[in-house]
């Protein structure tokens, strides 16, 4: 590494800026087919009535054109199609091509395919025309992004007039006991169950780190104030372990 060489962090690593892309694709190539399932014990269940909430606020219209960035296997799009109808579409744009071939085997069996798009792509350098979205989402994978600053200004450009930004993450617990109780869950239990069910403990390993390098609430809603977002406001789900962020393309 060069002494010009930018760095940022994967997990509590610090590495060159131009490593952590493939860094991030290999944890989730790894664990691409036991995602679902993952995110199903690591939360009880409750990562779904997260994104069920997310609906609920977000409250998706007929014809809404949707780009969900860091999309994965559709979970947050197929919810949205659900919500909005047969009128709207959706785009869901990964840079992890394994965990979007596990989206589509979703998308056709529950006949949505002809609703959905699959890019595979980066949120730093969006492959669309500016001004091509009504919405856009991002869940559980803006903290994996190597410039989360680059990932908004990407959203601000591609989003109408008009247009919404919201992103479900990690945040932190503004209360400081809870906060070293869920430390001791996340750094003990999360990696040990990633080796069980997918064999991979490092993956998880890096998650509970990159959880904990993210900002909090209010420093992630000035960041997308400074994106160029109007309207900015938060929401806490189960006291702060995860936000909702919410922003207008005004």
């Amino acid at each position: 590494m060069t002494g010009t060489d930018k760095t940022t962090h994967f997990g509590y690593q610090t590495v060159d800026e131009d490593q952590k892309a493939g860094l991030v694709q290999g944890v989730f190539s790894s664990v691409a087919s036991k995602y679902d399932v993952m995110n199903d014990l690591m939360s009880g269940g409750v990562h779904r009535l997260w994104k069920d909430a997310m609906m609920d606020w977000l409250a998706p219209r007929p014809g809404q054109q949707l780009l969900d960035v860091a999309g994965g296997t559709g979970d947050v799009a197929f919810r949205f199609l659900a919500r909005a109808g047969e009128t709207a579409h959706a785009t869901v744009l990964d840079l992890t091509e394994p965990m979007l071939i596990e989206g589509q085997k979703r998308a056709e069996a529950a006949n949505m395919a002809h609703q959905l798009d699959w890019i595979v792509g980066d949120a730093m350098a969006l492959p669309f025309a500016d001004k091509s979205f009504d919405v856009y989402t991002i869940s559980f994978g803006i903290r994996n992004v190597t410039r989360i600053e680059d990932a908004l200004s990407e959203a601000f450009r591609v989003l109408r007039p008009g247009g919404r930004l919201m992103v479900l993450e990690f945040s932190q617990i503004p209360n400081e006991l809870l906060q070293k109780a869920y430390d001791l869950y996340s750094f003990n239990v999360i990696p040990t169950m990633g080796k069980i069910v997918t064999g991979d403990r490092d993956s998880y390993q890096y998650l509970v780190e990159s959880i904990r390098r993210f900002p909090d609430q209010e420093r992630f809603a000035q960041m997308i104030r400074d994106a160029g977002f109007g309207q900015v406001k938060y929401r806490n789900l189960s006291m702060g372990i995860a936000a909702l962020h919410s922003g207008w393309k005004i």
